[in-house]
């Protein structure tokens, strides 16, 4: 299972005249989608997000990418210890 992270942070028409969006839950909404055991990450991401068309609302800053792989990975690799102990 594969779970899109920015978009279930997006707010359909909420500017008003196009989506938004909240990026401060995409690495909340990321660990708890990594926690609850999905096989990988969907989420949209940019060098200049303002800029990033029409994604703006819900990127996640490229420079933040590696950082939050590495806290995804690390927190992978405790839930599936846990599930070959189940």
């Amino acid at each position: 299972m594969v779970f899109d992270v920015t978009h279930s942070g997006a707010t359909p028409g909420g500017q008003g005249h196009a989506s938004g969006g909240q990026p401060e839950f995409i690495e909340p909404l990321a660990r708890a989608g990594v926690a609850a055991g999905v096989d990988g990450i969907f989420l949209e991401t940019h060098d200049n997000p303002p800029a990033a068309l029409p994604t703006a609302p819900i990127a996640l800053p490229l420079s933040q990418l590696a950082g939050l792989l590495a806290r995804l990975k690390e927190l992978s690799s405790v839930v599936r210890r846990w599930e070959k102990k189940s």
